[in-house]
């Protein structure tokens, strides 16, 4: 009999040891990786600029069309520029969609960056296209926008695949909010969490994202998350969805494994096991009106809360 409760006592310990094994294993591989500060970002332009440059040209996005122009032109109509308006541009690269939506929006851009290689390749280009009264790029952390513009002051803030290198994505929502006016928009393109359909694939995504993470110093967000911290700010939501270029003109994200083979940063060495981590969304929202008389904000749903708060009466609106 103690023969049989000495192997019982030695089979449950050996069988603790090997789940505490299998669980460290798991969490080393599904670690999540701390979100880069932004000088850290900025340090990682600095050092790939040329090799970003040498593969993406002046527009540094990878879900993109492969005639540029019709992605930026896109952009002009999802964002809704109208003519003479003010915009941020939220990590703005080398300023090739400022410096297009300046010439072809007719708008002014204040283009922010934390990487001075690209505040340098920049005012280049703003200097060869002839636009430095319409454009103007300084080195500038976008989580603190009203350092570099006054508050209320800007008619649109944008991401265009920068908002994921934020390592608060509610502190990047909370500056853009600061300095939009009100009924300003906030428009944020880039990638997102793919939802695993079969349980089996949650690791790999995991293990990719992570992956993704430590490599380009980004921070890939949950897409519920952000909707919830740009509904818990206050901003009301336009549309979110997938973003909606034409197949034929899908540039089909090869400019990144282009990326990939130059660099050695994050390279997929097995296609056949891969599993595509993320999914690109657009967001577009804007910052109500301070009032509920006025603006956007007397035509949403959701106010017959602010309504009540206020004591309006429906009559009102």
């Amino acid at each position: 009999m103690m023969l049989l409760y000495l192997a019982l006592i030695i089979s449950i310990v050996a069988n603790l040891i090997f789940a505490i094994i299998y669980m460290q294993k798991n969490k080393n591989a599904n670690s999540v990786t701390p979100a880069s500060a932004p000088e850290d970002v900025g340090q990682f332009y600095d050092k790939y600029n040329d090799k970003f440059i040498q593969v993406y040209g002046k527009v540094i996005q990878a879900f993109r069309t492969t005639d540029i122009s019709k992605l930026l032109d896109y952009q002009i109509a999802s964002i809704g520029f109208e003519k003479g308006q003010i915009a941020l541009d939220a990590g703005c690269g080398i300023c090739g969609p400022a410096i297009y939506f300046a010439k072809n929006a007719g708008i002014s851009v204040a283009a922010i960056t934390m990487s001075e290689e690209q505040v340098r390749r920049a005012t280049e280009n703003i200097a060869e296209e002839n636009v430095g009264d319409k454009v103007r790029v300084q080195k500038a952390d976008y989580h603190k926008m009203a350092e570099v513009v006054e508050k209320e002051s800007v008619d649109v803030v944008y991401f265009l695949e920068s908002f994921g290198h934020s390592h608060n994505h509610g502190k990047a929502i909370a500056s853009s909010w600061e300095v939009l006016k009100p009924g300003g928009v906030l428009y944020i393109k880039d990638l997102f969490k793919k939802i695993a359909v079969l349980p089996e694939h949650e690791q790999k995504i995991e293990a990719e994202i992570n992956k993704i993470n430590q490599a380009y110093h980004y921070n890939i967000a949950d897409l519920y998350e952000v909707l919830h911290l740009l509904r818990k700010k206050g901003f009301i939501l336009s549309f979110v969805k997938t973003i909606d270029l034409k197949l034929e003109d899908f540039e089909n994200l090869t400019i990144s494994n282009d990326f990939q083979e130059l660099t050695g940063i994050a390279k997929i060495e097995n296609w056949e096991d891969y599993i595509f981590p993320v999914d690109f969304f657009e967001i577009k929202c804007h910052k109500p009106w301070n009032n509920i008389l006025f603006g956007n904000s007397r035509y949403f749903l959701q106010n017959l809360y602010h309504m009540k708060i206020w004591g309006k009466q429906a009559e009102e609106l």
